[in-house]
């Protein structure tokens, strides 16, 4: 099973994937994160942030869940870069495929900007973000859409997660 965390940068995808990985990896060994930075670091960084980058980045980020998803992992993924293709794709091929968006509007994230991508973005330094100069496409259908307005507690907002995952879920009575 995937479990896709997406929205624009800031919104706090990591911040939950964290969150539920800290409460139930003790209770599914199975369970892995692929989180979008580290999979850039990992393959080098080699990767332009235009488009065509970020698009490639998320294709290399299904072929590695795809991967882990075969083998029986419940697999974590918290990415940025969203189309209405590459979300097909991850509903057409993987076991099962559970979406959460995180919905930000942008002047929270641009607060937020733990990054300073948006700064850098503002003063010329970083061209190519998402929801500024590349279209932020927004999931049409997420199983669960979360509002980062809110800023509710990450622990709380993993438990509801949970809630309404079925395969994690029956673990909740695990967790005390």
């Amino acid at each position: 099973m995937v479990i896709w965390i997406t929205g624009i940068s800031g919104a706090g995808k990591t911040t939950l994937s964290n969150a539920i990985a800290k409460k139930f990896k003790p209770f599914i060994p199975e369970l892995v994160q692929i989180d979008g930075d580290e999979i850039r670091e990992l393959f080098g960084a080699n990767l332009s942030f235009e488009e065509s980058g970020r698009r490639q980045q998320i294709k290399r980020i299904q072929r590695l869940a795809h991967m882990l998803d075969r083998q029986g992992m419940l697999v974590l993924v918290s990415a940025l870069y969203g189309h209405p293709e590459l979300f097909a794709w991850n509903r057409d091929n993987f076991s099962k495929y559970y979406e959460i968006y995180i919905e930000a509007p942008l002047d929270l994230v641009q607060k937020r900007d733990s990054k300073s991508l948006y700064h850098k973005a503002s003063t010329g330094e970083m061209p190519n973000v998402v929801g500024l100069d590349i279209p932020w496409h927004a999931p049409a259908h997420p199983e669960l859409k979360l509002d980062a307005e809110l800023e509710e507690n990450p622990e709380a907002l993993a438990l509801r997660v949970a809630q309404n995952i079925p395969e994690l879920a029956g673990r909740l009575g695990n967790e005390r």
